[in-house]
C-alpha cells in the first residue's frame, strides 16, 4: 500500500475513527486501525465486537492494499505531524509514514485476525445533525451509569412515521425528546435500545455534514444493531453500534400527569443560584426549594457548618386554585443542575402535582407562554424531613 494525503485530513480522519477504541480491549488485536487504499481514496476503520466506526476520504493513492497498526498511536503521531503532504507506505511488516523530515515506522498487525466489520443496515431516514446532536444532548443526562444495569444506561429511540422520540432515565429522572424527520419511507414504525455513551459521542461526531442517516435493523429490538452516516467536508464516516438487550420500562406516561401547580423562573437565574447553593449542599442530602408569593427560595446546608440560601422572581400558577400544592420541594442538586443545563429556553416551568411526587420541567419563549412540549424533563423529588 502507498498513499499520500494532507496532513490534517490524516489527523482528523484517524482521530475519528480511534475515538472509540478501547482503552483495555479484550483481545491486543482490537487496539489496531485498519487502513484500507483502493482506487476511490482511503478508508480508516476501528470495531471492538459492539460498536464499529469507519471514515473514508480523499487521497492520492499509488498502490492499492490495506493495513493494521495501533490506532492510539497512529491517532498520536497524526495529531503532531507538521502541516505538510503525509507519504504512507506498508507490507506484511511495517508502516512509514514520512511528513517532511519526520519519519515514523510502525509495526503491522495481522489482518487476517482482525475481525469483519458489520454491514450497514438498510437506510430508514434522514434527520438535521445539528437538531438531531441537541436532542441527544438533552436526553443522556437521564440516562443511567450503572453497567450492572444496562437497560438503564441506553436511549430509547422511537419512530413514528415523521416523528422520533428519544427516552432515557435512570429511575430517578426522565428526559423526552420529540422532533420531526424525513423517513426513507411511509408510515415507518420502529424501536431501538441505543447505548447513551454510543449516541451522544456519534451525534456529536456527525455535526459537519447537514443530515444524519439513520439505520436501524429489521425488528429493532434484542440483538440488532443501528447505524448512523453523515457526509461532510472531512468525509464520509458511518457508525454501527449493537442494540441493548432487554425491555425499557414503560414510564413515558408518567408525563401526562396533569400539574397541579406551575412555578415559572428565568432558566439562567435558576442555573446561577441553584449553582451557588449546591455549593454548601452536603452529600446525598437536597437543595430545598420553598416557593412563595411571586418568588422560589433555594436552601442547602451541611449539617451546622455552613447553610445558604438565595432568592429568584417567579410566576406562580394553580390552574385548579385552592391552597398550594406544594409549598416546598427537595430536589437532588446535580439532576436539577442537569436538567435545567438541558435547556436552551429563556424561561422554564416546574409542574408540581404533590411533594411526593415527580415534577416536570418544560421550556418556555416567554414566561407568560405556553409551555413548549418537544422536550420535557422529569425528577423525582427527595423526601423532605419533617
Amino acid at each position: 500500500m502507498k498513499i499520500r494525503l494532507e496532513r490534517d485530513v490524516l489527523a482528523e480522519a484517524v482521530q475519528w475513527a480511534a475515538r472509540s477504541l478501547p482503552l483495555r480491549p479484550s483481545v491486543p488485536i482490537l487496539a489496531g486501525l485498519l487502513v484500507r487504499a483502493d482506487a476511490e481514496g482511503v478508508t480508516f476503520s476501528s470495531f471492538d465486537y459492539e460498536t464499529s466506526a469507519q471514515i473514508h476520504v480523499a487521497a492520492a493513492v499509488a498502490d492499492e492494499g490495506q493495513a493494521l497498526v495501533s490506532g492510539r498511536l497512529l491517532a498520536d503521531i497524526s495529531r503532531s505531524l507538521p502541516a505538510k503532504p503525509v507519504d504512507i507506505a506498508a507490507d506484511d511488516t511495517k508502516m512509514e509514514l514520512i511528513c517532511g523530515s519526520a519519519r515514523f515506522t510502525l509495526q503491522t498487525l495481522p489482518v487476517s485476525d482482525y475481525p469483519s466489520l458489520p454491514s450497514m443496515p438498510e437506510a430508514t431516514g434522514t434527520v438535521p445533525s445539528a437538531a438531531f446532536a441537541q436532542a441527544v444532548a438533552q436526553v443522556v443526562v437521564a440516562a443511567g451509569r450503572d453497567e450492572l444495569l444496562p437497560v438503564f444506561t441506553g436511549v430509547r429511540i422511537e419512530i413514528d412515521d415523521d416523528m422520533i422520540s428519544l427516552l432515557a432515565t435512570d429511575r430517578y429522572r426522565m428526559a423526552l425528546k420529540e422532533l420531526n424527520w424525513n423517513p426513507s419511507k411511509p408510515q415507518v414504525s420502529a424501536t431501538a435500545l441505543v447505548p447513551a455513551r454510543v449516541l451522544n459521542e456519534t451525534s456529536r461526531s456527525m455535526t459537519a455534514g447537514e443530515e444524519v442517516t439513520l439505520s436501524l435493523a429489521d425488528g429493532g429490538t434484542g440483538d440488532g444493531i443501528i447505524g448512523f452516516e453523515g457526509h461532510g467536508a472531512a468525509g464520509e464516516r458511518q457508525t454501527t453500534t449493537r442494540l441493548l438487550d432487554g425491555e425499557f420500562p414503560k414510564v413515558r406516561h408518567i408525563m401526562d400527569t396533569p400539574a397541579l401547580m406551575n412555578v415559572r423562573v428565568s432558566t439562567n437565574d435558576a442555573i446561577a443560584a441553584a449553582k451557588r447553593v449546591a455549593l454548601v449542599a452536603e452529600r446525598n442530602t437536597s437543595l430545598r426549594m420553598l416557593i412563595g408569593d411571586g418568588f422560589v427560595t433555594l436552601e442547602a446546608a451541611t449539617g451546622d457548618q455552613a447553610q445558604a440560601s438565595e432568592a429568584i422572581e417567579a410566576t406562580i400558577d394553580q390552574p385548579g386554585g385552592g391552597d398550594p400544592a406544594v409549598i416546598a420541594a427537595g430536589f437532588n442538586p446535580t439532576y436539577l443542575l442537569d436538567g435545567l443545563g438541558a435547556f436552551d429556553t429563556p424561561y422554564v416551568n416546574f409542574g408540581f402535582t404533590a411533594p411526593s411526587k415527580p415534577c416536570q420541567l418544560t421550556g418556555l419563549a416567554t414566561l407568560d407562554g405556553n409551555a413548549l412540549t418537544d422536550y420535557r424533563h422529569v425528577i423525582m423529588l427527595m423526601r423532605l424531613p419533617s
